[in-house]
């Protein structure tokens, strides 16, 4: 069995390596003992062989390849292994072409900006269900600096119902048309339905919001791959009508990385740019406020799939029920507490309502976090 390499955080620099035979696991702890500190490692027994947790700071934690090749009795694949994990872990140079409009995620936290044409949203449901207040409102958010508006025709909150396509279609479309002509920035459609995304795509929107990481629809992949969009690929447990019943999970972090990682093979299957792809790792979608907090406490783990994150918390009930405040567009300083925890801990794209006062946060947490 290869070894499989993986990032854990929960708030220490560590990775661990998993399938180990007993005599690598052995090689492993001796190698790490003779060195001169910096690292430490412990050994357990799992159900898929020994599994290595070595731990540190990142910065000698960066060593760990050049150390596994200068023995010749750890398996070279540990070694490659190790320096793909740690490329992609470290790695901020994103930058993701939207058919033409291309984000920069390198140099700074980007906003998508929340525009939803829906009746029921949890939030601002029927604010901008009429054309000209929702082209209104998309303006201003571009003037807020929104640097991609995300416009949504169905409602994905907790018991919700699906919406005919051609109900989605109508709400959508013609808004997309307008704006994607207007607009200098890009659009998203938030949609986990493949009809809805190539007639999005046709209209003008430039990447494509799937909730359901590409499941729901199993067309999805290839109308992202044809009209050479961007994507988000986001996890979900169940559908949006059951997802918040009795959503479980052994280890969250372990299980939403594998879905979001077999997302991402789904898509370059299909043949989805990898550069298109950003992963989201759906918070308050199927996930308990324990799972959420979790989640968020250790964002910094999924920079480990190799692609940006994209963190949408905004006014959503976690944080309500933290703060007990039952009101959505109360949420906003606890919003805020999330976000700028997120983008230090790595999130790349902020999914939010409330664009000109998270822009500023944004704006000020990057300035922390890039400062000399």
């Amino acid at each position: 069995m290869e070894p499989l390499v993986r990032i854990v955080g929960d708030g220490a620099a560590a990775v661990a390596i998993q399938g180990l035979t007993p005599e690598h696991a052995s090689i492993l702890r001796d190698l790490i003992r003779s060195l001169d500190g910096g690292i430490s490692i412990s050994i357990r027994t799992t159900d898929k062989g020994r599994e290595a947790l070595l731990t540190g700071a990142l910065v000698r934690l960066k060593q760990l390849p050049d150390i596994f090749r200068s023995n010749p009795l750890v398996p070279p694949q540990m070694a490659q292994a190790t320096t793909a994990l740690l490329d992609k872990y470290l790695r901020t140079d994103y930058s993701v072409d939207c058919r033409g409009k291309v984000l920069d995620l390198g140099s700074r936290t980007h906003i998508m900006g929340i525009l939803n044409v829906t009746p029921d949203s949890f939030s601002d449901g029927g604010q901008y269900a009429d054309m000209d207040r929702a082209l209104a409102h998309a303006r201003e958010m571009g003037a807020q600096g929104a640097d991609i508006i995300d416009i949504g025709g169905e409602s994905t909150r907790p018991g919700s119902e699906p919406v005919p396509e051609d109900e989605e279609l109508l709400r959508i479309v013609p808004l997309i048309m307008r704006l994607s002509a207007e607009l200098p920035i890009p659009i998203s459609v938030d949609t986990y339905k493949a009809t809805v995304a190539q007639k999005a795509l046709e209209a003008g929107a430039s990447i494509v919001n799937d909730i359901s990481g590409l499941r729901f629809s199993p067309d999805m992949a290839r109308v992202v791959a044809d009209y050479d969009a961007a994507v988000v690929i986001m996890h979900i447990q169940g559908t949006p009508r059951n997802m918040q019943q009795n959503p479980v999970y052994t280890d969250v972090v372990t299980e939403v990385m594998a879905y979001l990682e077999q997302s991402i093979e789904i898509a370059l299957a299909a043949g989805v740019d990898q550069e298109k792809i950003i992963i989201d790792p759906g918070i308050g979608f199927g996930k308990t406020l324990e799972h959420n907090l979790l989640l968020l406490k250790r964002l910094d783990e999924f920079k480990a799939l190799g692609r940006p994150i994209l963190l949408g918390t905004s006014r959503k009930k976690f944080i309500g029920t933290v703060l007990n405040i039952p009101v959505a567009e109360q949420r906003i300083q606890g919003t805020a507490a999330t976000l700028a925890l997120g983008i230090g801990k790595g999130a790349r794209v902020l999914r939010v309502h409330d664009v000109e006062r998270m822009s500023q946060v944004a704006r000020m947490t990057d300035a922390v976090i890039r400062s000399a």
